[in-house]
């Protein structure tokens, strides 16, 4: 699939998903736009489970990291 029309024809609209929370739906300590929970997102679609579980981190404390600048 090359976006997202090609996907709406092939999956079905997003009005037909139902996620399903398996055993391995667990949450995840990774903050909010990182790459480890984008990647566990993109998981969860792949699995066809709910995207946000309830017990994701909610915040960043406790977070240290590298000030840089952005390019």
């Amino acid at each position: 699939m090359r976006n997202v029309f090609e996907a709406i024809l092939e999956c079905g609209h997003d009005e037909d998903f139902f996620p399903v929370a398996t055993e391995d739906f667990k949450a995840t300590e990774a903050p909010a736009g990182s790459r480890a929970k984008l990647d566990e997102l993109a998981r969860r679609v792949r699995k066809g489970q709910p995207l946000w579980h309830p017990e994701d981190r909610g915040d960043y404390s406790g977070l240290t990291g590298i000030a840089g600048r952005r390019e």
